[in-house]
């Protein structure tokens, strides 16, 4: 998992969690490394709760001091003489109050704003970190669009409620502490007057939250829909473009946005109807305040003071409880979006990695002993392939389409595990091997060349970060792609675009040759390399490719096999296993598979037959 950033602490490993643990309990234990901080904002935003409720008091103060003259509270009790000191004394109680609620409010705000921020970005990174280590069979079922509403929208839905909701939640409650005790400690048997209603909305606020929460998960679930529309249909606009099918993409996407709104419009109607209900229970408690303790204030039993005070935190205490709506809005919300996030750092990834390391130097000798594998819910890809690639040698594989060539790549990189047999690299299984420490020993060069958004610099720079401007230089001229980055705008520091999308094929495929030679692996492992460009653009790369593949182990997967005619041993696949192995001659002698495909490939036969 990625680590955080240096200025925030790190968040806690997760441990699996309990079934139904409710995720606001899941994200307290990942935010273990955050905890004295949000003991802080807490503390910030009680205080400034408790002083924003002063004037209330003070107000009352006031009025006891001019209804009742001499024999008012502040002298009784403070023994504050003059009427007219009286007064000030509360001029600079109010003050100080005010003061220092003011301060509590930039301190929450700050404090949980930040709160929020740190807790979104570790989230975030966390999260991506963690699904770059998944294998990639996790990614067949599950669309980029899926994955990115996880990391943004619901990373941003959790934010929002850190930086608004919890500290709603949290003044709320100090509100009915607060001048809940006051109303025991001033009214005493009208007390309870005033509390009446709150039964009720906690009532129906848990109600609404158990409705909420499942209308929330499909609201979160839609927009995941959405996004996956959304990216295919941009990902692939060319081919929208080739077929004329935009109206059919605004369609769907239309469809998407509609499942999307109408989902929301379920959850808005239902949560807009919760402030106007707990308005009417508001004004019972209101009410009974105002009439009844007005009656006991004409009859004397209650100071004026004191009922002045009564019927401004009334209104203090039950005002806020409107809020609930938009505050458990935000909050359903932003819990369907954590167990989304939280969901998705849990998941396990199935292969383990492994702790050993190849030794210095890595002499890159290859062998595939047995090895059997299925797609799951597929057939057998593989089944008893074997292949020994002597180190610094090239070795091809070739074959039919179907017959397994590229899978044979996945494996040896690890992408995959084999379901039986094993692949060695040095001796050494790559299930034992650390995933840094095999992959980084090859260097990829496949027929889905993909180029980042960012110049041809950072392209070929990514093969290895810290090279030098005349290593740089020297892989592009060795990938023959020197000549054509000399034409482009701005050289190197031309950007590409999304993909590549700037380049022709044969461009972006030189690119890529650059982007391994850079990185000097010492297993070079080429995949379709050259199948999608033309003749000269082939020809141009079969150079680089010989200069690139001298003094390292070279595997060639191909399909043209004019291409490989010059590798040390040609190994030809079929149905899972090698058939034939040989030179281009010797196999071309023995008449065989390899000999039927070169026929075809040289317009001589139709296609061969493969074996039963």
């Amino acid at each position: 998992m990625s680590s955080p950033s240096a200025s925030a602490p790190a968040p806690k490993q997760l441990s699996p969690p309990t079934d139904g643990e409710h995720p606001l309990l899941r994200l307290w234990r990942y935010a273990i490394g955050y905890r004295s901080k949000i003991a802080k904002a807490t503390t910030a935003s009680v205080l400034n709760k408790v002083f924003d409720l002063a004037p209330p008091f003070l107000i009352g103060a006031a009025v006891d001091v001019v209804v009742r003259g001499g024999d008012s509270f502040m002298a009784d009790v403070f023994g504050v003489d003059g009427l007219r000191n009286q007064l000030y004394v509360l001029a600079a109680v109010s003050a100080v109050a005010w003061i220092f609620e003011s301060v509590f409010q930039y301190l929450f705000q700050v404090l949980w704003r930040n709160l929020a921020q740190d807790i979104q970005h570790d989230l975030r990174v966390d999260a991506f970190g963690h699904v770059q280590d998944l294998e990639m069979a996790y990614f067949e079922d599950r669309s980029t669009g899926g994955l990115m509403a996880i990391l943004n929208d619901d990373v941003n839905q959790l934010e929002r409620f850190l930086d608004v909701g919890a500290n709603d939640i949290l003044q709320l409650l100090t509100t009915v502490l607060v001048i809940g005790a006051s109303f025991f400690v001033l009214l005493g048997n009208l007390a309870w007057l005033a509390f009446a209603p709150i039964p009720v909305i906690v009532w129906g606020s848990v109600r609404f939250q158990r409705t909420l929460e499942p209308r929330y998960a499909e609201v979160r679930e839609r927009v995941g829909y959405l996004n996956e529309s959304l990216s295919n249909a941009l990902s692939g606009i060319a081919t929208v473009k080739a077929f004329t099918a935009e109206d059919r993409e605004v369609d769907r996407i239309t469809g998407e946005s509609d499942d999307y709104r109408e989902a929301n419009r379920g959850a808005i109607k239902l949560s807009s109807a919760f402030v106007p209900l707990i308005r009417m229970a508001i004004l019972v408690g209101f009410t009974a305040i105002l009439v009844l303790g007005g009656i006991q204030a004409l009859e004397g039993a209650l100071e004026v003071g004191v009922y002045s005070t009564m019927v401004y935190i009334t209104q203090r205490l039950l005002w806020p409880l409107t809020r609930l709506g938009q505050t458990f809005d935000l909050y359903q919300r932003g819990m369907a979006s954590t167990r989304r996030i939280l969901d998705l750092l849990e998941v396990e990834a199935a292969l383990e990695d492994g702790t050993v390391v190849l030794d210095e130097p890595v002499a890159g000798a290859l062998r595939f002993r047995d090895v059997r594998f299925a797609y799951e819910r597929g057939e057998p890809v593989l089944d008893g392939f074997d292949l020994d690639v002597p180190a610094g040698e090239t070795h091809a594989i070739v074959g039919p389409t179907g017959a397994g060539k590229s899978t044979i790549v996945k494996l040896l990189l690890r992408l995959y595990d084999v379901t039986g047999g094993q692949i060695e690299v040095d001796g050494v299984d790559v299930r034992d091997l650390q995933a840094d420490s095999l992959r980084s020993a090859i260097g990829l060069v496949s027929q889905d060349v993909f180029l980042f958004h960012g110049t041809v610099r950072d392209n070929i720079l990514y093969g290895r970060p810290d090279a030098s401007q005349a290593a740089l230089e020297e892989a592009a001229r060795i990938a023959e792609a020197d000549e054509f980055i000399s034409r482009l705008p701005d050289g190197f520091d031309t950007v590409v675009g999304e993909r590549g999308q700037k380049l022709s094929g044969g461009q972006r495929q030189r690119l890529s040759i650059a982007r391994a030679v850079i990185a000097d692996p010492p297993i070079l492992v080429l995949d379709e390399a050259t199948s999608a460009v033309d003749n000269e653009t082939e020809a141009a790369i079969q150079r680089s490719l010989e200069i690139v593949s001298r003094d390292r182990t070279t595997l060639v997967i191909a399909h043209r096999l004019s291409t490989v005619r010059h590798a040390d041993a040609i190994h030809v696949l079929e149905r899972g296993r090698v058939v034939e192995s040989g030179t281009h001659e010797e196999l071309l002698d023995r008449g065989g598979l390899y000999a039927a495909l070169w026929r075809v490939q040289t317009g001589e036969v139709s296609a061969p037959t493969t074996t039963p």
